[in-house]
């Protein structure tokens, strides 16, 4: 191989090919040389070491070869073994020796054993020069890797907290709002519906990085159900429609004339579309163009959202499903995202044995995301489909327990608007004496009261013979698969995360044997 070839230098062209033939007797890979220019210009290439006599040294060109063996990367030192007469140097030749760095001294006339074990010791030597090599190319990959990583983790949270100061901003403002004396009916209207869209809006955020932290340790879980190609997209389209409408884009949906019956989770299927649709819109200029279509094309369910946006860079396109990569442009855009949408459908499409592809022409010529899905996850038209809602008779007697005051009270207030008869407790132990008199039929507990935790609150109520009958709703920001085990363990029904969605809330009700 390349990095064990010895170059040959020496005065005549016999003497070169006798080496020559010994070194190939002995399984060593040399390359004959005419000159010291030669040698000098395929030092810039792998090379194992250099074998020369000292008569090399009245080569005229003999400086370009002492220049070339100066200016090695740090890693490389070849090693030059040199044959040269018996006694002690000439001048120039000791000019010559003291410019090498590493040179082995052979004095003429020497063995064929001796000349061997010093070209083998020199390949050997110079074959850890190239080990060293290899782990310091490695290492400054690493290195590099780590800094972008960095600074990709910087622009994440430097996104996060401006993504997260969006909605904090007119949330505060439509709070100041409502604590004016006079509000007139439109003023109050107003506000309620921009903290319940701004809420949502952050909700929906959490959720991805939840999602994509599940995905990333391998514990996100799908709902898979006979679901139709129309009812994902519906739900979709429905989830992406508000930028869509605000944007005043054209959208145009065209799915297969036979509605597909596949096994998905529709809930996670349809925030991928939804996920595609909404970078279509952000990326795309006012009153712009996006189609999403749907067809089977060889044994595989084939979903196409394009758009004539701004594009994505040759560069981008191979990183485009990273975490926390931005499309180029998009950091110039208010609603550039935080980087995690893309990544986070990559990897509900893997647990769906899909993938997902992207093109583009370059920036400015649109962008098209290609989603397919293995044809044996689609079912037949006449599938079954069970959708019967469940039968049940909402709770009347419901209790929050929460250390956080305006969280139970603003629960509570959501509840009796609800016609529930509400009581809240505000520590674990006020819950577990409040329970004792009221007797709730529905329980919604907070994990992290200091006094007494909602672990320790439901353990103590299950104890109690009226206890076993009450629907325990565990209330947490956290929601991992262990949070959700850990209060399954305690004896919580459902685990609910913060904020608490108002339907998720009602269907939960509303449906007690729901457990």
């Amino acid at each position: 191989m390349d990095a064990y070839q010895v170059l040959l230098l020496a005065p005549t062209r016999r003497d070169r090919e006798a080496t020559f033939e010994l070194l190939k007797r002995a399984g060593i890979s040399a390359i004959s040389c005419e000159g010291a220019q030669s040698v000098a210009a395929k030092t810039e290439h792998a090379v194992g070491a250099i074998l020369m006599t000292d008569a090399a040294f009245s080569d005229r060109h003999m400086g370009d070869l002492l220049d070339a063996l100066s200016h090695q990367p740090p890693w490389s030192d070849i090693p030059v073994i040199l044959l040269c007469e018996a006694g002690s140097p000439k001048p120039h030749t000791r000019r010559v020796l003291d410019s090498l760095r590493n040179v082995t001294l052979l004095e003429r006339p020497t063995t064929s054993r001796t000349l061997l074990s010093s070209v083998q010791a020199a390949l050997r030597a110079r074959a850890r020069q190239y080990q060293l090599r290899d782990q310091f190319e490695a290492l400054h990959a690493t290195e590099a890797a780590l800094r972008e990583a960095d600074h990709r983790k910087d622009l994440f949270l430097a996104t996060l907290a401006h993504e997260l100061r969006n909605p904090l901003a007119p949330i505060r403002t439509a709070a100041q709002i409502l604590a004016a004396p006079k509000l007139a009916a439109h003023q109050l209207h107003w506000a309620q519906n921009v903290i319940q869209r701004q809420v949502g809006h952050m909700a929906l955020l959490l959720d991805d990085l939840l999602d994509i932290a599940r995905i990333t340790q391998g514990k996100l879980d799908l709902k898979k159900t006979q679901v139709t190609l129309t009812e994902v997209v519906d739900a979709a389209v429905e989830a992406a429609r508000p930028l869509i409408d605000s944007k005043n884009h054209e959208l145009t949906v065209t799915l297969p004339s036979e509605n597909l019956v596949f096994e998905a989770d529709p809930l996670r299927l349809a925030q991928v579309l939804s996920n595609l649709l909404t970078n279509a819109a952000k990326y795309t200029d006012a009153a712009g163009h996006i189609e999403l279509s749907g067809s089977v094309q060889q044994g595989t369910l084939c979903i196409i959202v394009k758009d004539d946006g701004i594009g994505i860079s040759p560069e981008a396109l191979s990183r485009i499903f990273e975490m926390f990569s931005q499309i180029d442009g998009a950091s110039s855009r208010s609603d550039g995202g935080l980087g995690i949408g893309l990544s986070l459908v990559r990897g509900l499409l893997k647990l769906h044995g899909g993938a997902i592809e992207a093109r583009s022409a370059g920036l400015g010529h649109g962008s098209e995301f290609i989603v397919r899905l293995p044809l044996s996850a689609v079912a037949s038209p006449d599938a079954q489909m069970s959708d019967a809602p469940r039968d049940g008779t909402p709770g009347r007697r419901v209790m929050v327990a929460d250390d956080n005051k305006d969280a139970a009270d603003a629960l509570a207030m959501l509840l009796e608007l609800a016609q529930y008869e509400v009581r809240v407790a505000y520590g674990g132990r006020a819950a577990v004496t409040l329970a004792q008199t009221f007797r709730p039929e529905v329980a919604f507990i907070d994990i992290g009261m200091p006094d007494c935790s909602g672990y320790e609150v439901a353990q103590a109520l299950r104890r109690e013979t009226w206890g076993t009958a009450i629907r325990l709703v565990a209330l947490t920001g956290w929601g991992q698969d262990e949070d959700r085990q850990h209060s399954k363990d305690a004896g919580f029904d459902r685990h609910m995360t913060k904020p608490v969605d108002p339907e998720a809330l009602d269907k939960l009700l509303s449906n007690p044997s729901d457990r």
